[in-house]
């Protein structure tokens, strides 16, 4: 600690000095932060102002920087000081641009100034520059598991980029359903044919690439490790098993159709009705010449019904639309037009999705002659002749069509694995000696992908479809698992040219993991970060609650049940921190302390001065964006707030709202991402997890003799910063109607 010699640098520029005294903060910085050395400048973030800084760090051995100017979320490469810790006080978006302008607002804006500079200066004094934890030994090859057109894709971008690929395939030969296609979707001008698949190629490219080990016939037997150091048994069908050191995995395994004979009103199961994959096959046999059913007859008329089993409301098939079905049967369309145009060809549909130059391969079929018929078919009759019934939705009326064939258009279930949801329970009651549950849990392991050896299962956490649980906006291709991406269908449902470009996505993202785990940084969405979560174990009374909460399997237990922290799994997102009911866990440069030390450095006026303090811990990832952007668009909001970032709220601990509400804070709000099965959190269950305690709070208010109106929990997105400034201007009204807080002048 003697060590330390702390800075404070405030800006005038961007407006800031023309309504706000800058000498007073700097003051506040000297005297209340007890600052070794504090100077403004009028361009901080420019050549100039960025030198002087480093000029302290070099000759007057500065070893935390406190930066009063725009927001933590601006001016990010110019600020960057390595090995120095380091906190921001957003004056710009923060002040300047949300209370509103004029001397009628000069004191309050001052006051708010005043206080970010106190915060600033106390979150750095509980700061340490995090080290990080580089390893030398890490390694950098990258396991793909699924040798479909999404592995394959996948392990040539790897070996592309320089880095060393690991393909692992369950069969005997490369390809997955792509290589049971006869032709693809076009992906290229004109956009008007379908295509080679590409799959023999691709596979003689993998097989003569130094840079890719090939492992066929082969499945994974167990992963354990971390990013930079997994440990894989590949089993081989000889029943040999080998072992293979990985730095990150990309699951690309695939999907399966969806089971035909879950439609038997729409002739799953009756002759001469099948699906798309089945009409494949017939293709394949066909080689280009005249399609024959599986009879030997030759098709003179052939029905393709979209959407069966799929857009399904009513919960008994699958709600989703699988997105490429409507192109493939345009393909399929085709492929008897291409053969004789005479053939009586149908396509029924109720939506017709083709995305992108799908239009153009739409035309292209129309050109030829293929029928589009809006209706919804409600009967379908297999056999020597076939009969499809439907309701024409453009005239309102029910009608019945033969064909030859039928087929339909079933849609993608990904090859996921176990089912996590499932598998905790069974677990569970096979751990407490449920013999029936034991054989259920061994029957289980034998679908398992990626066999995990992590506490929380097998298998990446899925949502209740069966797709890898990730938010295909805010971060594609991140699972549940640091280190593991999921591509292609196994993600989310695509066509080939999709699965492609999203297999290109993931490699690129394995190489940042295996990059970022040599030198101890985070992962997403804290790339980088080179802190992570140590604990006092002193103080731990192995309530295992961090063990449990945390999102992403980064927490395990010793002998002596203390929780290990696993490093290189973990992403940084302090929900452990959060959950600790004794508050031993914390980050080098954000902790329990690093956030009270703000909470307790805000001057909270007297109840006479009629001057609210309410305070506002906001999710770095979207909340506070959103604030930041209400400010950039000039929207105001009051000036009584004090808002400071968290990591997530899943790691708000309840330590801070009862520090706060004892100090005198008339309220607390905490603005997190939007939760739930279509949540947006970046650390999957923060949000959830931060309503869930906050909703056990009411008995310490009942302590305090507060209203639970006090604290109030709000699900904001990052676009949301109209929405911020009515929230906080709604709020701040509503505990004006409260009136003080009884605790004010305890504090």
């Amino acid at each position: 600690m003697a060590d330390n010699k702390y800075a404070a640098y405030i800006c005038s520029g961007c407006g800031i000095g023309d309504a706000m005294k800058v000498p007073q903060l700097e003051a506040i910085a000297k005297k209340e932060g007890k600052m070794a050395i504090v100077k403004s400048h009028p361009f901080l973030c420019n050549a100039e102002g960025v030198q002087m800084i480093k000029d302290d760090i070099a000759n007057e051995a500065v070893t935390h920087v406190c930066i009063g100017a725009c927001s933590r979320r601006s001016k990010t490469e110019a600020f960057q000081f390595d090995g120095v810790a380091m906190s921001r006080a957003n004056l710009r978006e923060g002040v300047l641009w949300v209370v509103t302008a004029g001397k009628d607002h000069d004191e309050v804006r001052q006051e708010m100034a005043a206080d970010y500079i106190r915060m600033g200066c106390a979150e750095l004094k509980k700061m340490t520059p995090p080290a990080g934890n580089a390893k030398e030994s890490s390694s950098k090859r990258i396991l793909v598991v699924g040798g479909g057109m999404s592995g394959m894709t996948a392990a040539l971008e790897i070996a592309a980029t320089g880095y060393e690929a690991v393909l692992v395939e369950k069969t005997g030969a490369l390809g997955g359903m792509a290589a049971q296609l006869w032709k693809r979707q076009p992906f290229k001008e004109p956009y008007s044919q379908a295509e080679e698949t590409g799959v023999a190629e691709m596979a003689a490219e993998i097989a003569g690439n130094p840079k890719i080990k090939l492992h066929l016939n082969s499945t994974i037997a167990e992963t354990s490790g971390a990013p930079g150091r997994f440990k894989i048994q590949i089993a081989q069908e000889s029943g040999t098993v080998s072992e293979e050191i990985v730095g990150a995995i990309v699951q690309a395994t695939g999907f399966t159709t969806y089971d035909m004979a879950k439609l038997p009103e729409l002739g799953g199961g009756q002759p001469n009705v099948v699906d798309q994959a089945g009409l494949e096959a017939l293709a394949m046999a066909a080689k280009g010449g005249a399609i024959k059913r599986a009879d030997g007859k030759e098709v003179k008329s052939v029905v393709f019904v979209q959407c069966a089993g799929q857009r399904d409301a009513t919960g008994t098939h699958l709600s989703y639309c699988s997105g490429h079905c409507c192109g493939t049967s345009i393909k399929q369309a085709n492929y008897f037009k291409d053969q004789n145009p005479d053939i009586d060809t149908v396509v029924m549909y109720q939506d017709l999705r083709v995305p992108g130059m799908g239009e153009d391969f739409y035309r292209s079929a129309q050109e030829k002659g293929v029928i589009f018929t809006k209706g919804k078919a409600s009967k379908v009759t297999g056999g020597d002749s076939c009969s499809v019934t439907f309701k024409d939705l453009i005239l309102d009326e029910e009608n019945t069509i033969a064909a030859d064939l039928v087929v339909l258009a079933t849609g993608q279930v990904p090859n996921a694995g176990v089912d996590l949801e499932a598998w905790n329970p069974v677990v569970t009651a096979a751990d407490g000696g449920d013999a029936a549950a034991k054989a259920a849990r061994d029957e289980m392991k034998t679908i398992s992908i990626l066999n995990l050896n992590y506490r929380q299962g097998p298998d990446l956490p899925q949502f209740k479809h069966g797709f890898a649980d990730s938010h295909f906006i805010c971060f594609p291709y991140e699972t549940r698992r640091t280190g593991i991406y999921a591509a292609g269908p196994v993600r989310r449902p695509m066509d080939i040219l999709q699965a492609t470009d999203d297999a290109t996505g993931a490699a690129l993202k394995a190489i940042q993991a295996v990059e970022n785990a040599s030198l101890g940084r985070a992962a997403h969405p804290r790339s980088g970060d080179l802190s992570f979560p140590t604990a006092r174990l002193e103080g731990c009374t192995q309530c295992k609650r961090c063990t449990v909460e945390c999102p992403f399997g980064a927490i395990d237990e010793d002998e002596r049940r203390f929780p290990v922290f696993n490093e290189e799994r973990c992403r940084r997102c302090g929900t452990c921190m959060g959950a600790c009911p004794v508050r031993v866990i914390s980050f080098e440069n954000y902790s329990c302390d690093t956030v009270g030390s703000q909470v307790k450095a805000v001057e909270v006026p007297d109840e006479d001065e009629e001057k609210p303090r309410i305070l506002v811990l906001a999710c770095e990832n979207d909340a506070y964006p959103a604030l930041d952007m209400a400010g950039m668009a000039r929207l105001t909001h009051s000036a009584f707030v004090r808002v400071i970032p968290v990591r997530c709220l899943g790691s708000v601990n309840t330590i801070w709202i009862t520090d706060a509400l004892n100090a005198g804070y008339d309220g607390v709000m905490m603005m997190g991402c939007k939760k739930g099965d279509d949540y947006q959190c970046h650390f999957v269950k923060g949000s959830e997890l931060a309503h869930y305690r906050m909703s056990k709070i009411g008995d310490t208010l009942t302590q305090l003799g507060l209203e639970p109106e006090r604290v109030q929990t709000q699900e904001v997105a990052i676009t949301d910063n109209a929405r911020v400034v009515k929230l906080i201007n709604d709020y701040v009204a509503e505990l004006e109607k409260l009136g003080p807080s009884p605790m004010k002048g305890f504090g």
